[in-house]
């Protein structure tokens, strides 16, 4: 059996921040046995704090037993990284320079999704988001990306704590809403049109993982009077192929 490692008064805080490096090493998901050796506390140990850790959304389980960064860990690392470009930021920067919008990156955190990245475009109207932030996943383009490839017991949770009205676009009804993920399924990508904010229309493609379910989504968000919709949906190829060099790096 794996021994606690260090002091005996060593507390809970560093006891997590050793799990949660763990975690983050390359090479993951990492499994509990793996976790365990790595940081040289005992299993049950280990398990009990990336439950903790996995509901605070910084770690996530992919089923198998095995365990790999969440959304609150990269959007941490984005804040810790900000002016040390990474190689996802160098992928996010080219396609924010070709599409001359603001660019985000999201990630899913039970019903909702966070920013883990932003790009903000140079016009002159810029964008509330933040990376930290949480968006609905009902009422948005990542959000909408990510439902299409979910389980169904996935959907069905979100419909069930129900679809509420943001704006007058909001896609509130069961029905409309699945019939509007069928539609994001069989053409890759999903807009918003004005049913989270007023005035702002978003396209967004998922990150899948290695079985094709939605890890989060990469979007395009623009200003209605500002952007013409058929211009923004001009640029659904590449971001579908920007998504798809960009997955890698969350799985």
């Amino acid at each position: 059996m794996a021994t606690e490692r260090g002091p005996e008064t060593e507390n809970a805080t560093l006891r997590t921040l050793r799990v949660l490096e763990a975690v983050g090493r390359p090479g993951g998901p990492h499994p509990l046995g793996h976790l365990a050796k790595e940081t040289g506390l005992a299993k049950p140990t280990v398990h009990r704090l990336l439950r903790t850790l996995g509901t605070a959304g910084y770690v996530t389980a992919d089923g198998s037993g095995a365990y790999g960064p969440g959304p609150r860990a990269y959007a941490l690392s984005a804040v810790f990284t900000a002016d040390r470009p990474t190689d996802t930021d160098a992928i996010l920067q080219q396609f924010q320079s070709e599409v001359d919008n603001t660019v985000h990156i999201a990630l899913r955190s039970g019903r909702r999704a966070i920013y883990v990245r932003k790009i903000d475009g140079e016009g002159p109207y810029q964008m509330a988001s933040r990376v930290g932030g949480q968006l609905d996943l009902h009422c948005t383009a990542i959000g909408k990306a990510v439902l299409a490839h979910s389980a169904a017991e996935d959907v069905e949770a979100v419909v069930a704590a129900g679809l509420p009205r943001r704006t007058a676009g909001t896609i509130t009804d069961p029905a409309a809403f699945a019939d509007e993920l069928e539609h994001v399924r069989s053409r890759g990508y999903a807009v918003d049109d004005e049913e989270n904010e007023s005035t702002i229309r978003c396209l967004a493609a998922p990150l899948l993982d290695r079985s094709g379910r939605a890890m989060g989504g990469i979007s395009v968000s623009t200003i209605t009077f500002h952007v013409p919709r058929e211009q923004l949906l001009a640029h659904a190829p590449r971001l579908v192929d920007t998504a798809a060099l960009l997955a890698p790096a969350y799985r």
